[in-house]
C-alpha cells in the first residue's frame, strides 16, 4: 500500500487505496503498520500526535489532535477543528455573473 506525503512537514499521509488493519503503508521509504481500517484518500498518522497538538497536512494545521498514535486513521473521531464553539461559520459564495 502507498501513502502520499503532501508536504515534508506533515504528520499525516493520505492512503491511495483502502487499507486494512495490520497492513503496511509505505510513505517515502518508511513503513507504517495501520492500526485501523483506513478508507482510500483518508489520512494515516505518521507519528504519535499527542492530545492538544496541531495536526499538520499540506504544511498547515488542519485541526487539533484528541490523542493519535502512529498508524491510526486520522478523522473526526480523533481530530477536532480549530474553530471554537463560539465561532460561527457560514459559507455564502457570491454568484458569478455570466457574460
Amino acid at each position: 500500500m502507498k501513502g502520499l506525503l503532501l508536504h515534508s512537514g506533515d504528520g499525516v499521509a493520505v492512503v491511495t487505496e483502502d487499507v486494512r488493519k495490520g497492513e503496511t503503508v509505505s510513505v517515502n521509504g518508511r513503513e507504517i503498520a495501520a492500526k485501523d481500517d483506513i478508507p482510500a484518500l483518508h489520512k494515516i498518522a505518521l507519528r504519535d500526535i499527542p492530545a492538544g497538538e496541531k495536526v499538520i497536512k499540506y504544511g498547515y494545521p488542519i485541526g487539533v489532535s484528541l490523542g493519535i498514535c502512529a498508524g491510526e486513521h486520522v478523522h473526526t473521531h480523533n481530530l477536532r477543528s480549530d474553530l471554537r464553539a463560539s465561532d460561527e461559520y457560514e459559507y455564502r459564495p457570491s454568484a458569478a455573473s455570466v457574460p
